[in-house]
């Protein structure tokens, strides 16, 4: 690399902070930044940031496997259904790559998608304590093979969700993981999250790379600066507010999902069509 880019680096810097502060997926920050501010192209920032995150959350699942702070049973349940549901999910990507050379399809696809991804993981972080305890008496009428299909459905959703988006694997899993093992603690749902999130986002990031849709330059800026940024959030993860920081994050998410969806629409819009093909006379 002969030049490093410091916006960059500050970028994954920032995106590492707040994930070592919230404990909220790097995907749901690190997507809508390149596609906003870095004007990336939305499936070359899926894939940068899948195997991005991939990277990331290996060091992170590694400590918690030293820790003995993984459920290994719920981690191997949502495999089997994210697995097969981020292999489908590429097969389907790549075909429509097949039938639309410039990409526009995909990149509408992946924005779309995108954008509910960021809601659901806001709704989560604003509504997980009243989504627990309005669905914990109906979760602990499931017998255990029923929680273990609940978990394989929940994983083939995420699988969806994060090798379109790249988002869903942080804050909607730990989420989906709390309702379905309430008797867990905080520290073994993370773990578990992040377990599985290691196999997810490489699969996927593999699938986008193999489709030509990663920077691999950009990926290794955004690492520079993210490792730091993680060590330092999770130093200050106990002195910041937590409530205020969620309510913060979720605004934020809020605001890109609005941001990404009204570029789309403008970008789809008749008006804006027009003005583009004209624009070269």
């Amino acid at each position: 690399m002969s030049v490093i880019d410091p916006l960059y680096v500050a970028s994954g810097f920032g995106v590492g902070l707040l994930v070592g502060m919230t404990g909220v997926g790097g995907g749901s920050l690190m997507t809508p930044l390149l596609i906003l501010l870095f004007g990336v192209h939305p499936s070359t920032a899926v894939g940068t940031d899948l195997l991005y995150a991939a990277a990331t959350k290996t060091g992170g699942s590694a400590v918690h496997g030293l820790a003995r702070s993984i459920h290994w049973p719920a981690v191997i349940r949502l495999a089997s259904g994210s697995i097969p549901a981020s292999i489908l999910t590429l097969v389907v990507l790549w075909q429509l790559d097949q039938l639309d050379l410039r990409g526009e399809t995909s990149a509408r696809l992946v924005n779309a998608v995108l954008c509910l991804a960021l809601l659901l993981t806001a709704l989560s972080l604003i509504f997980r304590k009243a989504l627990l305890a309005r669905f914990h008496s109906r979760i602990e009428r499931l017998s255990a093979a029923g929680v273990a299909r609940a978990t394989v459905l929940v994983g083939a959703a995420l699988g969806v969700l994060v090798s379109i988006s790249s988002v869903g694997a942080g804050a909607v899993g730990v989420t989906a993981l709390l309702l379905l093992y309430p008797r867990l603690p905080m520290a073994r749902i993370v773990g578990s999250d992040i377990a599985h999130a290691v196999p997810l986002t490489l699969i996927a990031g593999l699938g986008h790379w193999a489709a030509g849709a990663v920077d691999w330059r950009l990926r290794g800026v955004l690492l520079i600066g993210s490792l730091p940024g993680i060590v330092a959030g999770s130093y200050f993860a106990t002195r910041v507010p937590e409530t205020a920081l969620r309510l913060l994050l979720a605004a934020t998410l809020v605001m890109a999902s609005g941001k990404i969806a009204s570029d789309q629409l403008r970008a789809s819009s008749p008006i804006v069509a027009v003005s583009t093909e004209r624009a070269p006379h």
